[in-house]
């Protein structure tokens, strides 16, 4: 029986990123559509998504050049306001609590302090890399840094590696000629897991779920979902209840037993989702 208070939130990209709905929109625990899961205007052509760690506020990069921050109800608490050419990313809080933000035309991260009411200071050295995906911290605070190939195909597909103090620990640390990456987890045993779309932006791209030894970069397994399913433009990925495994992309929600790797079907489904990035709100 599922949960009549667990939500699925997905943000759906629209205008340059894509033909989605350009909001942030509700899903029931049972995969049926809510509608938006706020109406402020506020929130337009949104990315990335996280909870914060208690669990109270909802953090969206907007396509609007600024950060949001909402409660349970869908209500803007607060607002970085607008920094032009922002262009944030994909988002996930660090260590020490602050909200980061890859910027996507500087090639870096952007950690904003909980409350937005600063400008923030750059995790790493401008150009850090080509293009960022999504990345996470590792227990020892190295951050892990997925490269991508950006809209333009200019980019590289590997996994950059960077101290505590922001400096450079390994430029390439994966070398596995189907990764494209799209987003980055830690999963619970500290492996990186990887979405990938290879050929990136081919009609016949592949779409895989790849982990990998955050030591050596070896891969580990490749997660696929059912070819039935038609999944593609994997983005978002999100670790949920029962060591499941969520994966958002251009038509559909999917999950994993991550354990075992095994498929477990569609969680939900909307024609031109075009996802960005997903949130289990319990």
């Amino acid at each position: 029986m599922t949960d009549p208070m667990r939500r699925i939130l997905v943000t759906s990209a629209g205008g340059a990123n894509g033909d989605g709905y350009g909001t942030l929109l509700s899903f029931s625990a049972g995969g049926e559509l809510a509608g938006p899961f706020s109406d402020d205007p506020r929130i337009t052509d949104p990315r990335g998504l996280s909870l914060n760690p208690a669990g109270d506020l909802v953090y969206v990069t907007s396509g609007d050049d600024r950060v949001l921050a909402l409660d349970r109800k869908g209500n803007v608490t607060l607002d970085s306001g607008r920094a032009d050419g922002l262009d944030g990313g994909g988002g996930t809080f660090a260590p020490d609590g602050r909200y980061c933000v890859t910027l996507r035309r500087r090639g870096t991260i952007l950690a904003l302090p909980p409350g937005l009411d600063t400008e923030g200071e750059l995790l790493l050295p401008e150009a850090a890399v080509p293009f960022p995906r999504g990345f996470g911290f590792g227990d020892g605070g190295q951050l892990y840094l997925s490269s991508g190939i950006g809209p333009s195909g200019v980019g590289d597909n590997t996994i950059t590696v960077f101290g505590r103090d922001g400096r450079l620990r390994n430029p390439r640390l994966v070398t596995d000629p189907e990764l494209s990456p799209l987003d980055l987890a830690i999963a619970p045993g500290g492996n990186l897991v990887v979405s990938s779309e290879w050929p990136f932006g081919s009609p016949g791209a592949t779409a895989t779920i790849r982990e990998y030894d955050p030591s050596t970069g070896r891969l580990v397994r490749v997660l696929v979902p059912d070819p039935a399913v038609e999944f593609t433009r994997p983005r978002g990925l999100r670790f949920g209840p029962g060591s499941q495994l969520y994966c958002v992309g251009q038509d559909h929600v999917v999950a994993f037993d991550f354990p075992s790797g095994r498929f477990l079907g569609v969680i939900a489904e909307l024609r031109r989702l075009n996802g960005q990035a997903v949130l289990m709100l319990e």
